[in-house]
């Protein structure tokens, strides 16, 4: 996997430009999700429920989990900044479904990162920070290069 736009793994003390994070001009959505309380699939999705203020029509399983974070539309925002503390420790139990949440992360992070313009191509519709202990990015950055099936090969 080549280096995404969208998406950024750092260590928790880590940082990033501002200019990375949020666009220049535009009402953004910023969601912190905690990956220490990501213990099996309910917490993911109560996570993401609360954060994101899912609507109600939220399925509670990993297609509907997939599907909201690709439509957003229910904010009305412009940008949307999607930060994952302690991502090393979501789903630490079940690589199976840690998966699944990385490619739920990468195929919405591919949905809203290009938008065709008339004037151009804009980038940075959704940025998805993943903060773990700094032992562990390495480890991550494997993970999310191993891409799950059907996730984007950019």
């Amino acid at each position: 996997m080549h280096a995404v736009p969208w998406l950024h793994v750092v260590a928790k003390q880590g940082a990033l430009p501002v200019d990375v994070l949020l666009p220049a001009t535009g009402r953004t959505y910023v969601a912190r999700l905690d990956g220490r309380e990501m213990h099996d699939a309910d917490a993911v999705f109560q996570q993401f429920y609360d954060r994101l203020r899912l609507p109600d029509y939220f399925g509670w399983n990993w297609d509907a989990l997939a599907d909201c974070l690709r439509d957003l539309k229910w904010l009305s925002v412009d940008h949307y900044v999607l930060i994952l503390e302690a991502a090393d420790e979501a789903l630490s139990e079940n690589p199976a479904e840690r998966l699944l949440l990385f490619k739920a992360l990468l195929r919405a992070g591919q949905r809203w990162s290009f938008t065709q313009r008339p004037e151009g191509i804009e980038s940075g519709r959704l940025v998805i920070v993943m903060s773990c202990d700094a032992a562990s990015v390495p480890f991550l950055r494997d993970q999310l290069r191993s891409r799950p099936e059907g996730a984007p090969s950019s």
